[in-house]
């Protein structure tokens, strides 16, 4: 429809139009590839736009060039010619014809700014909208779950009445106001993907979907493990331990227990010469908040743990806030379990 609208301008008009439209839209997008680090697709998409603007330039021109050029006059034409007589013609009365109306220049060109300017309102409009009911506060939007959609899902969830999938936790987590919570609120997450694993161990019996969420900062992970192991219990494991940074504490009205651990980090070389394969290595240290399921501690539990390789860590009060805010959100429904 927009095209159609577009091709009854006089040629005067849309081109110039064209050429503007395509290179605010070509430098705009350039910009987002080039400086906010959108990537390459945003970047090809931009430099099609200015080609696309240059060449219209071009017809322009050449239009312009053709407007001036004059036609040579001919031999004929310079050559006195000699009159005829004139031979009186009998008289007939005028026909009036009806006046035929030109375009208005003024009209077409208020049209065309008119419909730019519906363009643009349109575009910003669009930019001010909230997402996912949230007030349009100008926060960043988050990065689309990745799912593994055509992987057949693991008898295990079957089997486990109420079981949530990895879809379900990374659509709790994938807030806007995530990064908020963890007190960076300017980033936005870059990475953000759902899996539907199962416990190691354990002949793939039991449950364990996980969603990681991924800033510049902070990575944030959160799964659920659908075993028998209380809260309670695990806190009395990590005693035999180094738990020197574990701590008990109640969540959602829930036992959950705060402990810290390192992350594991592995190599490999994929032929390009930038790295090495090699052991397991001792990553940065994570901080993991442990909730039960219910308040009577019965057996399974969430957990959401933080970390980032600089090794720095928020409070665990961030953690707490986190967990208040995104264990409510878990609601089945991302697959259609039986």
């Amino acid at each position: 429809m927009l095209g159609f609208l577009v091709r009854l301008l006089p040629f005067w008009i849309r081109e110039p139009l064209i050429i503007l439209v395509g290179t605010v839209f070509g430098v705009r997008i350039l910009f987002m590839a080039l400086v906010d680090g959108e990537g390459w697709v945003p970047a090809v998409i931009g430099a099609v736009f200015l080609l696309g603007a240059a060449l219209r330039v071009r017809v322009v021109v050449h239009a312009l060039r053709a407007r001036r050029r004059r036609a040579p006059a001919t031999e004929a034409e310079l050559e006195p010619v000699t009159p005829a007589p004139v031979i009186p013609a009998p008289v007939t009365p005028a026909v009036r014809r009806p006046v035929e109306k030109k375009p208005n220049a003024f009209a077409q060109a208020s049209f065309a700014i008119g419909l730019f300017a519906v363009i643009g309102g349109a575009l910003w409009i669009e930019g001010k909208l909230p997402e996912d009911g949230t007030a349009a506060t100008g926060a960043s939007r988050p990065a689309a779950c990745r799912l593994d959609e055509d992987e057949e899902l693991p008898s295990a969830y079957r089997s486990t009445p109420g079981a949530v999938t990895g879809a379900d936790l990374c659509r709790a987590l994938n807030r806007t106001e995530l990064p908020e919570l963890l007190g960076t609120p300017a980033e936005r997450s870059v990475y953000a993907s759902g899996t539907d694993n199962t416990a190691p161990l354990t002949d793939r019996k039991v449950a364990q979907p996980e969603a990681r969420v991924e800033f510049e900062t902070y990575t944030v992970e959160l799964s659920a493990t659908y075993n028998k192991l209380t809260v309670a219990q695990y806190a009395k494991l990590t005693t035999y331990g180094d738990g020197r940074d574990a701590r008990k504490l109640t969540v959602l009205g829930r036992p959950a227990l705060l402990t810290s651990d390192h992350m594991m980090k592995i190599q490999f070389d994929l032929g390009s010469g930038e790295g090495a394969s090699g052991p397991v290595e001792q990553g940065p240290l994570a901080r993991t908040l442990t909730v039960a399921f219910d308040g009577k501690d019965r057996g399974g539990s969430y957990d959401l743990t933080v970390w980032s390789e600089s090794g720095l860590l928020p409070d665990d009060s961030a953690l707490v806030d986190i967990a208040e805010a995104i264990l409510p959100r878990i609601t089945r429904g991302a697959r259609d379990q039986d």
